[in-house]
């Protein structure tokens, strides 16, 4: 074998990368042990601790800091971790409604109506909102036109007054489009600060929607508090730091002032009075301050100074935890930077500097007119995570900003004649002739003022005005990068576009439910596993054991990768993993079976074993080839959970076959260097499956029958019977639940409920430590205040059942239904993306075999499996002891069951290729055929046996939440075996007489 050299390297290289990558999640999970060891069940001293640590060093040698560590563990999702999961609408009504400037007429008011209640219809809620509209318009107005009504003073220079109703419709679109990426903007910067790792976060944009996942959140309060507010746009006047500094020492001498009175018990001096004293002696100490700031900075020259802070810390609070913004002058002394910034903090240090700002204290000391914003962006120079303190100013009789950003009525990025990033802003009448005034007092200034962008009281841009500025336009210029102009003018298109962004749905999960399915589901595959490789010792051998470590490698490498691509783990994702270990098994099985036929022959075992690896090889990479294509198809047109599984296999799929053809060839050659005897097989297992000429072809007839008549069964079982949906499907009715019993789980509560009809779907989650979510789709359908009380009243006799689960009507904290928007459009994108990836295989295979006789097969076999999994679950729902419910979780098992069906498919069509290539004139096609699927059984059976073995443990030990999701998996693999000998080839045999003479 050639490059054993460059193989080796690439090992090490690999496996060094893997470790270091998966070492962050060893040591953030070392660090989290130590808060939970510190706080002792304390939740506020644990979280305390963690942010403590976010800028230490907690990384051996490296000495990475908990927070660089924490952003590069291994990311588990929702299912895994727990968090929360929210769907936003951006409420386009208020858009256009804004856009006509709230024109009263009545018949568009009322098309406005009329496409609300279309888009809340489950029927039509894909549907463009604008579409519908207008639509709606010409329905009641049919010589109607718009642009009457949207050609406004602001709109006249994109909308002329004749404009047609298809030019005003893509204007709306236009304006719809860019409305729905600015909240997506805002939401994003929102989430980016609330500090949540591996966030999700998804733009639906045909249907206005918004998906978020947030894993990991224990304040779900905040998040939908962040999350539905306003954005709010506004312009301010700044001071200079030469002016507000003296107010941030004035502070800091107060709350010195105040610790100092607070230490000497006999003191007699009020806050008041050390109040006044303070404001006194302002003036003096702000130059011994400044003197002691400058001599603490010297230590650290850079402009930031965030170096001092610590000595400042006995006698000045609010200096110990920010810095001010100072610079290195010509004579070596500290002075005044120039601008805005008065200071700069860490991000742990915020919140506290905050808390100092807005005390009773500080307010005496701080000039009504004035107030404190932080930048939205850390510093980039900064060697932490820090950000710059503004100082703002407020103006007119209510002390607010200078302008709103309603006058604002377009923003764009572009470049400017250096050809350096920027943003033209464009203002109406009433703005230009205010911003005339504005930025004229600004330039006039001696340091030429900063004007602040502000939207939710975060600064994302203060530039400073060089000259008066008329007509309404402007240019933002700055260190920007062309990324920072596109978010800057979406931000100024937040005034202008003001469609607020509501939850429409939202789903709490509680730790305990990531608790029990990791635990479950790496118990079950690490079982699985030690199943699966003591079954290849057994079958094979020594060889077997080269299969085990190539397939421990192959995990190992697979998790690696996962982490430093920054892929979140759920449990789709753990449904991709099992599919990858039955398909790395499946690799060595086809080349073992193949040395196996090669010794068979009478050749020496090293000719055997390289030619074993070199007829496997076009099974192996049409097999592996087609299941990548497959992932990476629902990759590209898959969301949520479809992603999270293609993610999973694509890698997988990658690391197997480096692997199962590149490291176990490397193990093989060094045992035959060192004389090594090695084994295919052990006596009872030498002869498997050796003359094996079961008459698959002849019983055609027979499968066809057997499939034809559970598939027609389970249609008749899906109309009249249907399915059990999970609430994410049919959306359901939320109830918060505080219980008596405080060591309740979630299982003692299902074993109460699952019996009865409201079991039906049930999802039963914990929130926080405290409470518990139950979301039922019980009586979903009827959506009335007398069926809400009744499914309260059915829940709470449900949990009367058994004393542990008791509760009473006051016990229900909270309800509220849940819609299932997002499950439309799951079902939707999944059965898009199955269809797709089924062309697309599809047609690989027709290039590949030459004859569509094979593609029809494959076709064929895959949407048989699909449809013997779905007939299953309906034919047999309410029947085993054992909820075959389908939700998110099923819809990764089919997509498992695809890829395993094709790639077993496609390698017994590599066989029939290879014996159709070699027949004589005088064999019938049928018999080849037959003699085909035959030699390649032992292959087909080993490789699903692997994969049922793991199915079955994690079955068995996998626990209630996973127990229908590995159910479907199992029948789907079995179905999958069935199909490829069974449905697929037949179907060649049938349509390809002819062709395959």
């Amino acid at each position: 074998m050639q490059g054993k050299g460059v193989i080796k390297f690439f090992a090490i290289l690999l496996a060094v990368v893997c470790i270091y990558q998966l070492s962050f999640t060893w040591v953030a999970q070392k660090v989290e042990s130590d808060a939970k060891a510190y706080a002792k069940g304390n939740a506020e001293k644990e979280k305390a601790y963690l942010d403590s640590m976010s800028t230490q060093p907690v990384y051996p040698i490296f000495k990475h800091t908990y927070a660089f560590v924490l952003q590069r563990e291994l990311a588990l999702g929702l299912d895994l971790k727990g968090g929360m999961n929210v769907t936003m609408q951006i409420q386009l009504d208020e858009l256009v409604r804004k856009i006509a400037n709230d024109n009263p007429d009545a018949t568009f008011n009322q098309a406005l109506a009329n496409a609300d209640k279309l888009q809340a219809d489950a029927k039509t809620s894909q549907k463009d909102y604008i579409a519908l509209f207008v639509s709606e318009y010409e329905k009641l107005n049919p010589d109607g036109k718009l642009a009457a009504i949207f050609s406004t003073k602001d709109n006249q220079d994109h909308l002329k007054f004749n404009a047609t109703n298809s030019e005003v419709e893509a204007y709306l679109r236009d304006l719809a489009s860019t409305a729905v990426k600015q909240s997506f903007t805002v939401l994003n910067t929102r989430i980016n600060q609330f500090g949540v790792t591996q966030p999700n976060i998804q733009l639906e944009a045909s249907s206005n929607r918004i998906l978020i996942e947030l894993p990991g959140v224990k304040e779900p309060d905040r998040v939908r508090k962040l999350l539905s507010g306003t954005a709010k746009l506004e312009f301010y006047q700044t001071f200079d730091n030469s002016e507000a500094y003296q107010t941030i020492i004035a502070v800091d001498n107060l709350l010195g002032a105040k610790n100092k009175t607070a230490a000497k018990a006999d003191s007699t001096k009020t806050p008041a009075t050390a109040t006044a004293a303070a404001k006194t002696d302002t003036a003096k100490k702000a130059g011994s301050l400044l003197s002691k700031v400058q001599k603490s900075a010297e230590k650290d020259t850079s402009a930031n100074a965030l170096a001092g802070k610590s000595q400042l810390a006995a006698q000045h609070p609010l200096l110990s935890v920010m810095s001010l913004n100072l610079y290195p002058g010509q004579n070596g002394q500290q002075q005044l930077g120039i601008g805005p910034v008065v200071g700069y903090a860490l991000l742990k240090d915020t919140a506290k500097v905050n808390s100092y700002l807005h005390s009773k204290l500080a307010q005496s000391a701080i000039p009504r007119n004035m107030k404190f914003l932080w930048d939205v962006k850390p510093m980039k120079d900064a060697k932490q995570k820090a950000f710059a303190l503004y100082a703002i100013k407020l103006s007119g009789a209510e002390n607010g900003p200078v302008l709103s950003g309603a006058v604002i009525t377009d923003a764009r990025a572009d470049v400017n004649q250096k050809g350096s990033p920027e943003v033209v802003m464009i203002m109406n009448s009433e703005g230009a002739q205010k911003w005339r005034a504005v930025t004229a007092e600004a330039a006039a200034a001696t340091n030429k003022r900063a004007i602040a962008i502000v939207l939710d009281d975060n600064v994302y841009s203060a530039p400073n005005v060089q000259n008066e500025i008329s007509g309404g336009v402007s240019s933002i210029e700055g260190s920007f990068t062309q990324e920072d102009t596109r978010d800057l003018a979406n931000v100024l298109k937040a005034g202008r576009l003001p469609a607020p962004a509501h939850i429409v749905s939202e789903d709490v999960v509680g730790p305990s439910l990531g608790k029990q399915a990791i635990a479950a589901s790496l118990l079950s595959c690490v079982l699985g596993l030690v199943v699966v490789l003591v079954f290849m010792i057994a079958y094979y051998n020594r060889a077997g054991t080269v299969a085990v470590v190539a397939v421990i490698i192959n995990i190992f490498f697979l998790m690696g990768v996962l982490t430093s691509l920054g892929a979140v783990l759920t449990v789709p994702g753990v449904a991709g993993i099992v599919l990858t270990l039955g398909i790395a098994v499946d690799a060595n099985v086809l080349v073992y079976e193949r040395v196996r036929e090669e010794l068979a022959l009478g050749k020496s075992l090293k000719i055997a074993i390289a030619d074993g690896f070199k007829h496997a090889l076009p099974s192996i990479l049409d097999s592996q080839i087609s299941t990548f294509l497959t992932g990476l198809i629902l990759f590209i047109f898959g969301s949520g959970p479809i992603q999270g599984f293609a993610t999973t296999l694509m890698i997988g799929i990658v690391t197997s076959l480096f692997c199962s053809l590149l490291i176990s060839r490397v193990i093989f050659e060094w045992m035959l260097e060192k004389g090594w005897d090695i084994k295919f097989s052990n006596p009872w297992s030498s002869h498997t499956f050796k003359n094996a000429n079961y008459a698959f072809v002849k019983n055609r007839f027979k499968f066809y029958i057997f499939s034809g008549t559970f598939i027609i069964a389970g249609i008749i079982s899906i109309f009249v019977r249907g399915f059990s949906y999970g609430v994410d499907f049919e959306g359901g009715r939320n109830f918060i639940i505080t219980f008596p019993n405080k060591n309740i789980t979630t299982e003692q509560i299902h074993s109460v409920v699952d019996p009865s009809l409201l079991g039906r779907g049930t999802e039963v989650k914990t929130v926080n430590a405290d409470k518990i979510s139950i979301t039922t789709n019980y009586l979903i359908q009827q959506n009335t205040p007398a069926v809400d009380v009744q499914v309260r009243k059915t829940l709470i006799e449900a949990l009367a059942t058994k004393p542990e689960t008791k509760i009473s009507d006051s016990d229900i904290q909270g309800q509220s239904k849940v819609s299932a928007t997002i499950a439309e459009e799951l079902k939707t994108s999944a059965v898009y993306t199955v269809l797709i990836a089924i062309l697309v295989i599809s047609a690989y295979i027709f290039i590949r075999f030459r004859k569509w006789q094979f593609s029809l097969g494959a076709m064929v076999a895959t949407a048989h499996d699909a449809l013997l999994v779905l007939s299953f679950f309906s034919l047999f729902n309410g029947i085993l002891p054992f909820s075959l419910d389908i939700d998110q979780a099923f819809i990764a098992a089919i997509l498992t069951v695809i890829g395993y069906s094709i790639n077993d498919t496609v390698v017994v069509f590599d066989r029939i290729r290879e014996f159709l290539d070699h027949k004589s004139k005088d064999e019938q096609t049928e018999d080849v055929i037959n003699r085909a699927i035959n030699s390649t059984l032992s292959r087909t059976i080993i490789t699903a046996l692997t994969v049922i073995f793991v199915l079955i443990v994690l079955f068995i030990f996998g626990g209630d939440v996973i127990k229908g999701f590995s159910f479907a998996l199992l029948i789907g693999v079995i179905f999958g075996t069935y199909s490829s000998i069974c449905v697929a080839t037949p179907v060649i045999v049938d349509f390809g007489k002819k062709d395959l003479k």
